[in-house]
C-alpha cells in the first residue's frame, strides 16, 4: 500500500558513478539485499547521520573513514542493521570493508559501509563477503534500480529521483535513490540515502550543501516520530564534469533541492500502512522553531494521523493539537484553519463557512494539506507525513516474525 504511482522516471547515469546489486541471502534467498557504489578514485564525499545515541557499527565506522581520507567504494546491506551489536558489530563491519579493500587493493578506510534491518542481531559476515567479488565483477553505470530495490526493507517499491541542469553549457546530472518506510523522523538526514552528481565541488562546498538540502527535505518528513540508528544520507561528486559549482549557484541548489525533496516525498508516500500523503504547512509564525513544533504536533498526532485514514474530517483533533503544540501567548481570535482551501477554524472556533461536506471531500483525497495560519508573524516552515492504519501496526507488530 502506498501513495502515488512510483514512477520514478530516468535515473540518468552519473559518469564517474557505476554500482552493482545482487543477493547475499541474508534474510532471503535470491533477493537483492547487497549493494556496492563505486566512486572513483577523484571523488570528494559529504554525509549526514543520525543523531541517536545508539548508532549502528556501520554509521561509528562510515563517520571514522570520511573523517581521514576520501572514498572509494560504498556497501550497503539490508536486513540486518547491525546495530546494538557492541565491539563485534565493529568489527564485522570493519571486515566486510576490509573484503573489498583486499579485492581492490585499497586502504580499508576508503570503504564506507551501511546497513539497514533488525536491530540487535550479528552481522552475517560470510554472507556479505562472499557475495562482494560477484558484485565487483557486475559494476555498472545504469543499474540505478536494482540498487534501489537492494537497499529496501519493509518498502514496498524503490525510491530513485533524476535530474540534468545545464550549466555554462555543460549538462550537469543529479541522481540518487533512497530506502525507508519506518522507523522515520529523521533526525538528520532518513532511514538511508545516496545521491550522486559529475558536478565539480570541493569537499566544505560538498558538506554544506548537503546540510542545507538535507534540512529542507529528509529532515522536515515524520512517519511515527522514532528516529532510526542507521540514518545515513551520502552526497557524492565524481567531478567528471568539470564543472565547478559551488553552494553560491542557484540553478544547481535548486535541482539538487527538488532531487532531494523527491526523495524524501517518496519515503513518506511508501511510509508502512500509508493511504494519504499529508503536508501540513504553517504560516504567519513568529519564528522557524514555532512553526516546525506545531508542524511536527500536529503531524505526529495519532488521534489527527487515524483521522486521515478513516477520511473523518475531525477538525477538533487539529484544533485540540495545535492548542498543545506549545506556542507562547497564542491569539486564538487569529489563527485559521484549512483542509486545502477550505476554512475549518477562524477567530477561535468553527468557520461560519465551513460544512462538513466540504471538508469529507477534502478528507478523501489522497493528497492533503492541512494549512495553520497563526497571524503573528512572517515566518512559515512545511513538514510532509502520512496517515496511521491498521496495517502499520501490523507490520510493525509482525516485523521480527
Amino acid at each position: 500500500m502506498a501513495v502515488g504511482n512510483g514512477d520514478l522516471g530516468v535515473l540518468h547515469p552519473v559518469p564517474g558513478i557505476t554500482m552493482a546489486a545482487v543477493s547475499a541471502g541474508i534474510k532471503k534467498p535470491g533477493r537483492l539485499d547487497c549493494v556496492v557504489f563505486s566512486l572513483g578514485d577523484a571523488a570528494c564525499v559529504a554525509g549526514s547521520f543520525t543523531r541517536n545515541a545508539f548508532c549502528a557499527a556501520p554509521v561509528t565506522l562510515c563517520k571514522q573513514h570520511l573523517a581521514v581520507t576520501s572514498p572509494h567504494y560504498f556497501v550497503i546491506n539490508t536486513g540486518n542493521a547491525n546495530a546494538g551489536t557492541g565491539k563485534a558489530g565493529m568489527e564485522n563491519a570493519r571486515r566486510v570493508c576490509l573484503e573489498i579493500a583486499e579485492l581492490k587493493s585499497l586502504p580499508v578506510n576508503t570503504i564506507l559501509p551501511f546497513s539497514t534491518g533488525v536491530i540487535g542481531v550479528q552481522l552475517p559476515v560470510e554472507k556479505i563477503t562472499d557475495a562482494l567479488p560477484e558484485a565487483l565483477g557486475q559494476l555498472q553505470e545504469d543499474k540505478w534500480l536494482d540498487c534501489a530495490k537492494g537497499i529496501m526493507t519493509t518498502d514496498t517499491r524503490p525510491k530513485g529521483a533524476s535530474v540534468q541542469v545545464e550549466i555554462g553549457g555543460k549538462i550537469v546530472t543529479i541522481t540518487g535513490i533512497a530506502k525507508g518506510a519506518g522507523m522515520i523522523k529523521p533526525n538528520m538526514a532518513t532511514m538511508l540515502a545516496f545521491v550522486f552528481t559529475d558536478a565539480k565541488i570541493e569537499s566544505k562546498a560538498l558538506q554544506t550543501m548537503l546540510d542545507l538540502v538535507v534540512n529542507k527535505s529528509f529532515n522536515r518528513i515524520t512517519v511515527d516520530s522514532d528516529t532510526s540508528t542507521n540514518d545515513s544520507c551520502m552526497l557524492v561528486s565524481s567531478g567528471r564534469s568539470d564543472v565547478q559549482i559551488d553552494e553560491n549557484n542557484t540553478q544547481f541548489m535548486a535541482a539538487l533541492n527538488a532531487v532531494f525533496i523527491s526523495l524524501a516525498h517518496g519515503l513518506v508516500r511508501d511510509a508502512e500502512g500509508a493511504t494519504k500523503f499529508v503536508t501540513i504547512s504553517v504560516e504567519g509564525g513568529a519564528n522557524q522553531q514555532e512553526c516546525l513544533q506545531l508542524a511536527y504536533t500536529v503531524a505526529e498526532s495519532p488521534l489527527v494521523k487515524t483521522a486521515l485514514f478513516a477520511s473523518d474530517p475531525n477538525w477538533g483533533r487539529i484544533l485540540a493539537a495545535t492548542g498543545r503544540a506549545g506556542i507562547e501567548e497564542l491569539d486564538l481570535e487569529k489563527v485559521a484553519i484549512y483542509l486545502d482551501d477550505v476554512c475549518i477554524v477562524e477567530n477561535g472556533a468553527v468557520a461560519a463557512s465551513y460544512t462538513e461536506a466540504a471538508g469529507q471531500k477534502v478528507m478523501e483525497q489522497e493528497e492533503i494539506t492541512i494549512r495553520i495560519s497563526l497571524g503573528r508573524g512572517k515566518c512559515s516552515e512545511t513538514v510532509w507525513t502520512c496517515d496511521l492504519s491498521h496495517d502499520y501496526v501490523t507490520i510493525n507488530a509482525e516485523y521480527r516474525t
